[in-house]
């Protein structure tokens, strides 16, 4: 494939998403500011806890884990698909499980869903190298179920001592079991993504997830407006 040819798949995926163009406006930053006036307005989600335990190396927290047989899950599972990109990232994308191809490969959002993903990542001036991926649960869940209390209970510690670690700026939480998950909250992702939520230190963005747009790309538009947000509020720092 040419650069032209690449120079237009971009492009149409811009347009995908709604983007008309590129602009210096302070209007795009204006949206984080109204996004915290409006989060703040709302009773909260969840208690927001502070980290419980120091933070560790990367290396480290994936050693501590090992070869994992501490829930049901390992049973079924090829790989631990433990995370992956710059361990002193500002942002942070959590999704909720590996699938096939993350179980394959020991990557997280590597299939049709990363490959979304990634371009969600360019769409804002990033490379995926730029930021850190993982997932709630580290171990794919037979058939791509949905994870179960007992397992998250499990594997969740680890996520958070990951964005200890990592101490990004902000985190997007990927589709709907990343947010009630991290939230402690069953509100439709409709009501909750694009605003903002104070969590480990860091700002907490829900959104919808990759694989969600590739069965109902109309919703590209409103993803792109939460990643405005999502870059206005990196920019501030």
């Amino acid at each position: 494939m040419t650069d032209r040819d690449n120079l237009r798949e971009h492009l149409k995926y811009y347009r995908d998403l709604g983007v008309v163009g590129l602009t210096t406006d302070p209007a795009w930053r204006a949206r984080a500011d109204s996004g915290a006036r409006e989060s703040a307005s709302e009773a909260p989600l969840t208690e927001h806890a502070a980290p419980g335990t120091a933070p560790m190396t990367l290396t480290e927290i994936r050693a501590d884990i090992g070869e994992c047989t501490r829930c049901k899950l390992h049973a079924g599972r090829q790989t631990i698909v433990f995370g992956s990109g710059n361990s002193d990232a500002r942002l942070m994308f959590v999704g909720e499980a590996p699938g096939a191809d993350e179980d394959e490969q020991g990557l997280p959002f590597v299939g049709r869903a990363g490959q979304l993903l990634t371009k969600i990542i360019e769409a804002i001036d990033l490379k995926r190298d730029d930021v850190y991926i993982a997932n709630v649960i580290k171990c794919r869940p037979p058939a791509n179920r949905n994870p179960e209390p007992d397992e998250i209970a499990t594997c969740e510690p680890f996520l958070f001592r990951q964005i200890d670690t990592i101490k990004p700026r902000v985190i997007v939480a990927l589709g709907t079991h990343a947010a009630h998950t991290l939230l402690k909250t069953d509100a439709p992702i409709s009501r909750i993504r694009g605003k903002q939520y104070d969590f480990r230190g860091a700002i907490l963005i829900p959104t919808f997830h990759p694989a969600y747009l590739l069965r109902s790309p109309e919703r590209k538009r409103e993803v792109w407006e939460d990643m405005k947000l999502v870059k206005a509020l990196l920019d501030q720092a």
